[in-house]
């Protein structure tokens, strides 16, 4: 049975819990931030990028406040407060049939959230070793 992507990927979320990110990831998946220039690749790389979303970004002001789901796809638009910065984004999920991702973008605005966000992925992607 496959995975039901959006409710895990939904729940995980508002828990703030990354646990299930292997079994919510395919082996190839694609991550592209606006940070890095080249999508980075596969499950292990991956996995280390959104468990620095998670400690760095996922905080208890954020909300998803819109959304757009397709099969196989959805669009999460979200809002989040990070060190007195509204920041506003998107996210675009799509996965497989299994119900695994096989891309993941996170899109960001305003252009001043784009510092603030890369240096707490640094010290969440230092932190993890």
């Amino acid at each position: 049975m496959p995975i039901d992507t959006l409710a895990l990927w939904r729940h995980m979320v508002a828990t703030r819990d990354s646990r299930d990110l292997d079994a919510i990831l395919s082996d190839d998946v694609a991550f592209y931030s606006p940070i890095v220039h080249k999508p980075k690749l596969g499950r292990p790389v991956v996995r280390a990028f959104l468990s620095a979303m998670f400690a760095g970004f996922f905080n208890d002001s954020f909300r998803y406040v819109r959304e757009a789901t397709g099969p196989g796809t959805a669009m999460l638009e979200f809002q989040l407060t990070l060190d007195d910065l509204a920041v506003n984004g998107v996210h675009i999920l799509a996965w497989d049939d299994e119900g695994r991702l096989v891309e993941f973008k996170n899109l960001l605005r305003p252009f001043t959230a784009l510092d603030l966000v890369a240096r707490k992925m640094g010290e969440a992607l230092q932190a993890q070793g």
